[in-house]
């Protein structure tokens, strides 16, 4: 087997993994949360806190990848 089917095949099997682990999410820990902690999970700054520090971490690794280095 090639070393590229073995690395898509790797990649495929942590898709489906993270796809579950979305769905799990999804479902039971996020209403959970809610239940648990209504007054805190309502409140809007929190989520845009949220994004804005996701999309930062996601601008950092792309310009990590494509940055080079000399």
């Amino acid at each position: 087997m090639s070393p590229r089917i073995k690395v898509l095949g790797v990649f495929a099997i942590l898709g489906f993994l993270l796809g579950e682990v979305a769905y799990v999410m999804y479902n039971w820990v996020i209403p959970g949360l809610i239940a648990l902690f209504p007054v805190i999970l309502e409140l809007e700054w929190l989520y845009w806190g949220l994004l804005g520090s996701l999309t930062t971490v996601v601008v950092l690794v792309i310009w990590a990848t494509i940055s080079s280095v000399k």
